[in-house]
């Protein structure tokens, strides 16, 4: 535990957001741009993270102050969960429950990835929603396996959401 700088970042985390949600000024921010430093994860004192979180070798992980993860989530090391900057209110993406994301994806937008979804390493999703039980892998990211079984399938464009 001392020497675990994931268990610090989400620790840390863990008390900011409640700071936040009150609206107390600067001091979120100033704890979550430390744990940054110290850790080199961050993690917006706005993002909502469910239980069971854990980030493997977590250096250059990004997740944005909309962004909300579900419960028993893994994200490895440099994942994104970050905006386009085209969007307005909800941002980042939304994580399902029991989603593991591999080193170097990103994810962008106000998208949402259902439960028990796979994400493979240097995968890049840009306002695509993935459905729940598959495994999505490259550039640009295809659904591999549903339910179970082998597919070939590209992921459906999503609308922008307006505000």
């Amino acid at each position: 535990m001392l020497c675990y700088n994931t268990f610090h970042a989400i620790l840390l985390h863990r008390m900011t957001y409640p700071l936040y949600k009150a609206k107390i000024p600067i001091i979120p921010r100033f704890i979550s741009n430390t744990n940054r430093f110290l850790t080199g994860i961050e993690i917006h004192p706005g993002a909502e993270i469910g239980e069971g979180f854990f980030i493997d070798h977590g250096t250059a992980t990004v997740i944005g102050e909309t962004a909300k993860i579900g419960k028993n989530c893994t994200l490895f090391h440099n994942v994104t969960l970050g905006g386009t900057g085209k969007h307005s209110g909800k941002r980042h993406p939304t994580l399902g429950n029991n989603v593991l994301i591999g080193t170097g994806a990103t994810l962008l937008g106000p998208i949402t990835i259902g439960d028990n979804v796979k994400i493979g390493a240097e995968t890049f999703i840009i306002m695509q929603d993935v459905p729940s039980n598959c495994t999505v892998v490259g550039i640009p990211a295809r659904i591999v396996k549903q339910d179970g079984k082998k597919v070939n399938k590209k992921l459906a464009r999503t609308k922008p959401k307006k505000p």
